[in-house]
């Protein structure tokens, strides 16, 4: 225990999923959490995003472990809206060590409109870097910046979009450039002693895999499938014998980062993908 002791932790999408398992894994490990969602749909994806009930919820776990947390509301892609955000969080507890990019959304499904491309890379990629960005100015020496990226960035292809639609290949694209923005902005970090990482899980056991629309995606032989026909397919993606990763898997992962143990690693690509990547001969 202890190994984020003292850390202040801003986490982006931390209403549920991911980045609610963020923010109490890394509270467990003394950290104080500034937690931001949305809290609100969006259109184009056919699954509920997190509700302001669940954000709150999130609150009330990290305060369980007895750390300080402040919840705030705002959309990723509005830049201004998130720097204010960041900015309050960062008055109330004093300081800021270590960002969280984890908002994303998953518009998938051959029958979305084109803009599901365009809002998922706005969330899933320029809201990562507006999240980076805006929180720039508070991070000093020894800070850590982890992205949460996806298997999807080494396995997905450019062309047609197929079961996925534009909104899946938006999601895949998102991805594979955040891989070049930690390639490119790292080296320039380095020298102020400040660390940037990308995490990459495959599927992971959240709402953004259990909908509709993504059984759909693994099950176009069914007409209506349900999670149990689609848990039958989605090990076709892992090499290891496994239908997805639990969002705590990747919680580890972030914890590593976040923590001095990694105090010399940036630049990294972390897989906690169960082999889905090297499955893919990438």
């Amino acid at each position: 225990m202890g190994r984020v002791e003292g850390k202040v932790v801003v986490i982006t999408g931390a209403g549920r999923g991911q980045g609610r398992s963020h923010a109490i894994r890394l509270a467990e490990e003394g950290a104080d959490i500034i937690a931001i969602d949305i809290c609100e749909d969006i259109d184009v994806v056919e699954y509920p995003l997190a509700t302001a009930e669940e954000l709150q919820e999130t609150a009330r776990l990290v305060e369980k472990t007895g750390r300080r947390i402040v919840t705030k509301v705002a959309d990723v892609r509005d830049r201004a809206a998130l720097k204010a955000a960041i900015d309050e969080g960062v008055a109330e507890l004093g300081r800021l060590d270590v960002v969280v990019a984890n908002a994303a959304i998953g518009p998938v499904g051959a029958d979305r409109p084109l803009n599901a491309f365009t809002d998922a890379v706005d969330v899933n990629l320029s809201g990562a870097l507006n999240t980076v960005h805006a929180a720039l100015p508070h991070l000093g020496e020894g800070a850590s910046i982890i992205l949460i990226g996806s298997a999807a960035a080494y396995i997905a292809e450019a062309g047609a979009p197929g079961p996925m639609g534009p909104g899946g290949i938006g999601y895949s694209f998102a991805k594979t450039v955040l891989n070049d923005y930690v390639n490119w902005f790292a080296p320039y970090l380095a020298p102020t002693g400040r660390r940037l990482n990308v995490v990459h899980p495959t599927n992971a056991n959240t709402v953004m895999l259990h909908n509709t629309a993504m059984y759909k995606v693994f099950r176009p032989d069914v007409e209506t499938p349900t999670r149990e026909d689609a848990e039958l397919a989605f090990p076709v993606v892992q090499g290891m014998p496994i239908p997805y990763v639990e969002p705590l898997d990747v919680s580890h992962a972030v914890t590593y980062l976040a923590s001095d143990e990694s105090r010399y690693v940036t630049g990294l690509q972390l897989k906690v993908d169960g082999g889905a990547v090297v499955k893919a001969g990438k």
